[in-house]
């Protein structure tokens, strides 16, 4: 039994026995209460049902299995629940109330009606069986009522004119259409809102009345709409914003420092600062509510969002102060976080026969300049020792490794020239970044590694977010020892030394844009794409020529004693989420790339930046690394190679992959969560630009690529927990571009799969053919 299936079948095991253990609660109950353990809405059809479940009340819904077992094990005392020395863990058991029932059932109604059902009526029945109680509600929701006419009258000829505009074109309140009491809802909050927008700060929502008239009609309603102005005025006042102030507050009495405030003639602001340590420049770009400037709700929705994304203040607040001839005073009041923090982490290893440790420190201060600016400063060091070594502790040494990294990140962009505000969709950021990794493997490898990077971040629009990477400076000194490598050339493991035994010096820039990333949670159709470049070495190219860099033995141009990389790579990933109604969606994604290294590296594969295939979020029937290139297959390499090049063989310059999956909704209360499930069908593979010895007919083909194509299908579970989502995926090999001809088409051989699997292994060996792929993860793969 593999690993995978070995955890399945544990898994399952403990879910029956929690199952089984919940099933018993009812014993503990005295015996004038009854355990609930199932609740039903009938005569209501699937959508309008999963809606109305959520008005019964949370007491008497049947308990979670795992968390009323968790509850068992601890509150039990001589086969009766405890009444004393209840310990808060898990979940009591919901007993049956005949209150509580009746309530559930008269919301449900209630629902009904506000959806149209004017005459529903829903009655409850309970069955009880050995101490144990299931409720149907029993609904009879009658015809639907139509919306009529619809009468609206606006007291305020300004409020009219807002509310023809901006409101009734966008609003779902439509003549012909099934009562909604939720259309209602909306029309009133676009109009609260858009008041709000446009200066109207006391604007209520309870201006609007309506009036809802079936005298006389046929399951129809007519409906009357009524805005009122203020008592005793004759219309709404639109306010202007007269004086802002802005205050930085201790969090604690011992930080309070002596205070002035200053008033800051260029942003007309008045300035106060107990603590000392914040600067109004950088924090007044995102107090959008200014002197002079209509109130907006927008305004202070934008503050108050932007602020907080600083990640430097525990508090914000904005309060007003109304003043003669429709003037506001607007404060801002901010209580800072505390501006460091230090977090230490630890773990051990253990692995084949060698042990080990592995200490990590992160260092944060939030507010370097005065301006909310963040600095990271992460460090790690590992070891792990063998045993088997000879001599003292420091002598089994296997291998060392650290690494220091430094982040300092400003809320803004910090560009040598004017930029005009970008804040208002989003936060920017500019973000410098260096690390330095530093590994050594006793009389084998060593590799110094050490990057820096300038990152520009910031929104177009709410939807359409840009990052900018004009400088990446990278530099590698990966270097097997002389003996070992040569050891490896003499057993033909010349992969093995070209993806290790490397130096190099990289300049570049990246860029990437993203549409719609906000959306990837939610319920709607709608269209996402993310498009990536990644270009190296066009200036160092230039400068070779110029500088007259030297050559090394390959024909590469050297800098600071490397070759320099020079490479394009573009990826670009486009979806379509298509909202199919309740809980289910249909997903298709794209996911194309390709790197061509040119100039000083024209033939070199770059191994960090390849693609490969397979895995969790790819082509699911495979696992990670494992798929392509192209038709390569493994078997036209000798046993040895086949057992120690495993992740580096298998990757290529082109990618194209393609999903489709059908997410659903399978039970509303698994464990306390709720299950989802997917069925998929992906498809692609990753090739090599040019024709490689090492993989043969691994190169990318026009005539021939698409037959090279795999496609895998599968099933998932998706177990949604609110806050994260836990995965599992199993994919289905159907065609597989290792073979030739028909037989790429392995899904024939599934029911005979030990024969097909022997001759694998014939001429595969040690790689075991496996028909299913389970994969385990957090989160959806997208």
């Amino acid at each position: 039994m593999t690993k995978e299936r070995s955890l399945l079948f544990f898994a399952s095991i403990t879910f029956l026995l929690l199952f089984f253990a919940a099933c018993r609660s009812a014993k503990y109950l005295e015996d004038d209460q009854v355990l609930v353990t199932d609740i039903d809405i009938n005569g209501l059809s699937p959508q309008l049902k999963e809606s109305a479940g959520t008005y019964v009340a949370n007491e008497i819904r049947p308990n979670s299995p795992l968390y009323l077992s968790i509850y068992n094990i601890f509150n039990t005392r001589n086969g009766r629940y405890k009444t004393d020395g209840i310990k808060n863990v898990g979940e009591a058991p919901h007993i049956l109330d005949s209150a509580l029932v009746e309530l559930s059932s008269n919301q449900i109604q209630r629902f009904l009606q506000t959806k149209g059902y004017f005459n529903a009526q829903v009655k409850p029945q309970v069955e009880i069986k050995n101490k144990k109680a299931r409720v149907a509600f029993q609904a009879n929701p009658g015809a639907p009522y139509l919306v009529n006419e619809i009468n609206r009258t606006v007291a305020d000829p300004n409020v009219d004119s807002i509310y023809q505009k901006d409101v009734i074109p966008n609003s779902t309140l439509k003549s012909g259409k099934q009562y909604d009491a939720a259309d209602l809802f909306f029309e009133r909050e676009q109009l609260y809102n858009r008041m709000r927008e446009q200066g109207y700060y006391d604007y209520l929502r309870q201006y609007m009345r309506v009036a809802v008239d079936t005298i006389g009609l046929n399951n129809q309603t007519n409906l009357g709409i009524q805005v009122s102005n203020p008592d005793s005025a004759a219309n709404h006042q639109v306010y202007t914003i007269d004086s802002v102030y802005f205050k930085i507050e201790a969090a604690e009495d011992a930080l309070r420092k002596n205070s002035i405030s200053n008033f800051d003639t260029l942003r007309q602001i008045v300035y106060t600062d107990e603590t000392g340590k914040f600067k109004l420049s950088p924090l007044s770009r995102y107090a959008y509510l200014r002197r002079g400037q209509k109130y907006s709700s927008l305004n202070e929705e934008l503050s108050y969002d932007r602020l907080y994304e600083m990640n430097g203040f525990r508090s914000v607040k904005i309060n007003y102060n109304k003043k003669d001839s429709a003037k506001l005073d607007v404060q801002y009041v901010l209580i800072p976080r505390a501006a460091m923090s230090n977090q230490m982490e630890g773990e051990f290893t253990f692995s084949s026969g060698m042990s080990g440790f592995n200490v990590g420190n992160t260092f944060s201060h939030r507010n370097v300049f005065g301006g909310s600016e963040t600095i990271e400063v992460k460090m790690r060091y590992g070891v792990l020792f063998d045993s088997r070594l000879p001599g003292s502790l420091s002598d089994k040494i296997f291998n060392n490794d650290f690494q220091i990294g430094v982040n300092l990140s400003f809320p803004r962009l910090m560009t040598p020239f004017r930029v005009r505000s970008v804040g208002r969709f989003g936060l920017p950021r500019t973000t410098f970044s260096s690390s330095l990794q530093l590994f050594f493997q006793d009389q084998t490898y060593a590799n110094r590694y050490f990057i820096n990077s300038l990152n520009y971040l910031w929104y177009e629009a709410t939807n359409k977010q840009h990052s900018f990477t004009p400088v990446v400076i990278e530099y590698r000194d990966g270097r097997l020892n002389d003996k070992f490598m040569q050891n490896l050339i003499d057993q033909g493991y010349e992969l093995y030394v070209r993806s290790n035994n490397r130096r190099y010096f990289g300049l570049g820039s990246q860029y990437a844009f993203t549409y719609n990333a906000p959306k990837l949670t939610s319920k709607e159709s709608f269209h996402y794409f993310r498009g990536a470049a990644d270009i190296s070495g066009n200036l160092l190219g230039l400068l070779g020529n110029a500088l007259n860099l030297k050559v090394n033995d390959k024909g590469e141009k050297m800098l600071f004693g490397v070759p320099y990389l020079q490479y394009v790579k573009g990826e670009v990933d486009y979806r379509l989420y298509k909202y199919l109604g309740g809980n289910k969606q249909f997903v298709f994604r794209f996911n194309s790339g390709v790197i061509v290294p040119y100039g000083n590296n024209s033939t070199l594969i770059i191994f960090e930046k390849s693609f490969f295939s397979g895995g969790m979020n790819g082509i699911r029937a495979w696992q990670a690394r494992t798929l392509g290139p192209g038709g390569y297959n493994r078997s036209t390499k000798p046993e040895n190679i086949r057992l120690n090049l495993r992740n580096l063989d298998q990757l290529g310059e082109v990618k194209i992959e393609t999903n489709a999956e059908y997410r659903f909704r399978m039970l509303n209360n698994f464990f306390g969560a709720k299950l989802n499930g997917a069925t998929f069908v992906d498809a692609g593979n990753i090739w090599r630009l040019r024709k490689d010895d090492f993989n043969i007919d691994g190169e990318f083909v026009g005539n021939r690529f698409l037959s090279q194509i795999a496609i895998g299908t599968g099933f998932g579970l998706r177990v949604d927990m609110d806050y994260f989502t836990i995965r599992l995926d199993a994919g289905l090999k159907v065609k597989d571009p290792q073979f030739r001809g028909s037989n790429q088409w392995v899904i024939q051989h599934l029911f005979n799969s030990k024969d097909f699997k022997n001759q694998y292994a014939l001429t595969n060996s040690p790689d075991r053919y496996n028909f299913i792929q389970y994969n385990f993860g957090v989160g959806m793969p997208f």
